[in-house]
């Protein structure tokens, strides 16, 4: 059986000096991180770079872990961190390429009606119109600042409560509330073409993608690009 408690042990046992500890912590919550990195950066290789990084970190830092949260939560914090960081560093270079249609598939059905990865066959037409709703979701996400990016990754794709993420991001949960608000506002007129019928009534809500992540998972060749990276120990 695995829960709070048990992640508390690992991370006790790791900082004591078992070689093995960190190793299975972290394989247990490598397939969430890995979607939260991937979405908040948009990027695969800036993902997989970006959840090296707060392996890393947490890997070194594990002593310092207060116990006033969840260990999950502490992970995904150090991950969202990575990610803003980079995200930020992103921001001041010049623009970066999208990422191929199949590399982003981490990030489709953002939108109600937007078709998420499935198994069935369907018409290439279809993936057309998909690969450029998924473009324009990605760019339109990679407006936002960090910060509303990151809430409304947390709260809108990846399923977490207001206060989860608040506890994640460290800040209040009305803070969170505020951020995922301009964020959908600020997306609304960006990808209101793409919305279907493109009705323009009310802005976008980005829902949870877990349900289409595991459909893709199931059809997914096993070296798909949107798979986590190994999680090696340091």
């Amino acid at each position: 059986m695995t829960g709070p408690e048990d992640d508390r042990a690992l991370l006790r046992a790791h900082v004591a000096g078992d070689p093995e500890a960190f190793g299975t912590l972290f394989g247990r919550h490598r397939d969430r991180l890995w979607a939260v990195a991937l979405r908040a950066t948009g990027d695969p290789e800036e993902a997989a770079d970006a959840l090296q990084d707060a392996l890393v970190a947490a890997f070194r830092r594990a002593d310092g872990y207060r116990g006033d949260a969840a260990v999950t939560t502490w992970l995904h914090r150090i991950v969202v961190n990575a990610c803003l960081d980079r995200l930020r560093r992103r921001r001041t270079r010049a623009a970066v390429p999208l990422p191929e249609d199949d590399a982003a598939a981490g990030t489709a059905s953002v939108l109600p009606g937007f078709p998420g990865p499935a198994a069935a066959l369907v018409d290439p037409a279809d993936l057309a119109v998909d690969a450029d709703r998924r473009a324009a979701v990605l760019a339109a996400l990679d407006t936002l600042p960090p910060d509303q990016r990151a809430a409304l990754v947390l709260v809108d794709m990846e399923g977490y409560s207001v206060e989860e993420t608040a506890a994640i991001l460290e800040c209040a949960p009305g803070t969170v509330k505020s951020r995922c608000s301009r964020a959908r506002a600020r997306l609304l007129p960006l990808l209101v073409a793409h919305r279907p019928g493109g009705n323009p009534d009310g802005p976008p809500r980005v829902t949870s993608v877990r349900a289409a992540d595991r459909a893709a998972d199931r059809a997914a060749d096993p070296d798909d690009a949107t798979r986590p990276p190994g999680g090696e120990q340091p």
